[in-house]
């Protein structure tokens, strides 16, 4: 009988020790793992100076309260990983394949934008469709959204990417027009093709200064040697558009947020400007869960078709 259920009770606690490891990986710090999978630091110690006799290796290095991988961790870790994600999600995966996905939730990180305008219709036609599944939307972007899909805080995001990290996968679904807002009667509003230095005559109200906004027309303004006047720093579309209504200085938008209700006016500047896409992103090499397939396959089946390939041959 002993012999019978040791492989089993092995394989249970090798799971916990993977578990263990690759929290802590993400986390940066055992206090970290610890604190995420609601056990000791010393139990989190333990399980992973299990793993490294084991498999007689040092995966990490010790650097006071913060860890980092050494070289085997780091193959390791890329070998563990995707192992972890495919075994909790083995129920989950089994019900869908035979047509009996019941319940579970999906994690997603997007932008204010993106919530507002973009997944409205999507989130209600899933909703509709699968009321059992609770959709959790984080309104997360830039560093910090990406902070989450690293650390698997969330299935995936849906947002905009100037620049993507190596270690993600992005697929634009969307675009959509820059375009210059002013206050009705504005000056600019008369001119139908105003230029950079037009602009430039007058206060702008942008976005946080460390979202890609502000760098993407910052670096325009620059290459036609004129100098951003920002009149305003402000949060969102909607209070952008609200300032831009009321006269407190013009801004330069992507169509996404704009509507015809909106009582400022629109000159398209594409001349300067790229046009902006929205899609989805994914940490590479990670498994979706059947929930977030079907919520995707909404938006893009294709997308899964090109995901899943990229997992078969990572």
């Amino acid at each position: 009988m002993t012999t019978t259920c040791k492989p089993y009770f092995y394989k249970q606690n090798r799971m916990k020790l993977l578990r263990a490891f690759c929290t802590a990986t993400q986390t940066g710090s055992i206090s970290g793992a610890a604190e995420k999978l609601f056990i000791s630091q010393p139990t989190v110690s333990l399980q992973i100076q299990s793993l490294e006799r084991d498999f007689g290796a040092a995966l990490f290095e010790r650097k006071g309260p913060k860890i980092q991988l050494t070289p085997e961790g780091e193959v390791f870790y890329k070998l563990a990983q995707p192992l972890l994600e495919q075994f909790s999600k083995l129920e989950e995966s089994f019900k869908a394949s035979i047509g009996k996905i019941e319940g579970g939730e999906i994690k997603i990180a997007a932008g204010e934008s993106t919530i507002l305008y973009i997944l409205p219709d999507i989130v209600k036609s899933f909703a509709e469709q699968y009321p059992d599944i609770k959709i959790n939307l984080y309104n997360e972007t830039g560093r910090d959204g990406l902070a989450m899909l690293r650390a698997d805080e969330v299935d995936f995001a849906i947002g905009s990417f100037v620049t993507v990290p190596e270690d993600m996968v992005y697929e634009s679904i969307w675009s959509y027009e820059p375009t210059l807002i002013t206050p009705l009667g504005h000056p600019l509003s008369k001119i139908k093709a105003p230029t950079i230095e037009d602009i430039s005559q007058y206060g702008l109200i942008l976005p946080p200064k460390h979202l890609a906004t502000w760098r993407v027309i910052e670096a325009e303004f620059e290459k036609h040697g004129v100098k951003l006047n920002v009149a305003l720093e402000a949060g969102g579309w909607e209070v952008i558009k609200r300032y831009v209504e009321i006269g407190m200085g013009i801004s330069i938008v992507t169509d996404v947020c704009l509507t015809d209700d909106d009582a400022i006016h629109k000159t398209p500047l594409l001349e300067y400007f790229p046009k902006r896409t929205y899609g989805i992103v994914v940490r590479r090499g990670k498994f979706l869960t059947p929930q977030s397939k079907m919520f995707i396959n909404k938006i893009d089946s294709d997308f899964l078709e090109r995901h899943e390939e990229s997992l078969a041959n990572s």
